[in-house]
């Protein structure tokens, strides 16, 4: 099985490039395409004519429906697109209907599946705290126990505050170029550290589980 992975983000393709061999093996190949940030679902589920715009939901349709033809064209091979992304304020109902309404539009339609990060990419990263004490000893401890599982309540913020030397205010007030840069760096310190089968994420074990029901 090979699987054509859509990240939002250059963490989130720096946390997958280290997760995804744990969970699917040797065996399996794939390759995360990162973008710049998730954007929106376009109106009426129009194809972008922009080639030079990578923002991930707006490239969405154009996409899915390129996955489609190719898979099509290409037997005895099996191929599987995942989108992974952070559900930030939307709602979840909602939103995975919307992205089924994306792939049901998709003649011929591709194997894809939609892994969606509860609240933010970080949550996953939270999911196992030994992790990010092996990562980063001087963790303040005390802020990771009031942490609840894919909880709303500002997830990288909640990281920041617990490993940051500043915490997330004094991050923060350094612009998002530097918050993305902190990022990227804690989702590869952390994820070296990561334990796939004691993860307390319900969305990282979604994604996990999505993964290995695909390779069985």
């Amino acid at each position: 099985m090979h699987f054509e992975i859509l990240a939002e983000d250059q963490s989130g393709k720096k946390a997958l490039d280290i997760l995804v061999p744990k969970i699917v093996g040797p065996a399996h190949t794939f390759m995360v395409h990162s973008y710049k940030g998730i954007g929106r679902i376009p109106r009426d589920m129009r194809d972008t004519q922009d080639a030079g715009n990578r923002i991930l939901l707006e490239n969405l349709p154009k996409l899915l429906k390129g996955y489609g033809k190719t898979q099509a064209g290409r037997r005895n091979y099996q191929e599987a697109v995942i989108l992974v992304c952070d559900l930030d304020d939307k709602c979840l109902k909602k939103f995975r209907a919307e992205l089924r309404r994306i792939l049901n539009s998709c003649h011929p339609r591709p194997e894809a599946h939609f892994c969606i990060a509860i609240e933010e990419g970080e949550a996953w990263l939270l999911g196992d705290i030994p992790a990010i004490h092996a990562a980063y000893p001087r963790t303040r401890h005390k802020i990771l126990d009031t942490y609840k599982n894919d909880s709303i309540c500002g997830t990288w913020e909640k990281l920041a505050d617990a490993i940051y030397p500043g915490k997330a205010s004094a991050l923060a007030t350094q612009g998002w170029h530097v918050v993305g840069t902190e990022k990227t760096k804690w989702a590869e310190t952390i994820c070296l550290h990561m334990t796939i089968d004691d993860n307390q994420s319900p969305s990282f074990c979604y994604f996990r589980e999505t993964l290995r029901n695909l390779i069985r």
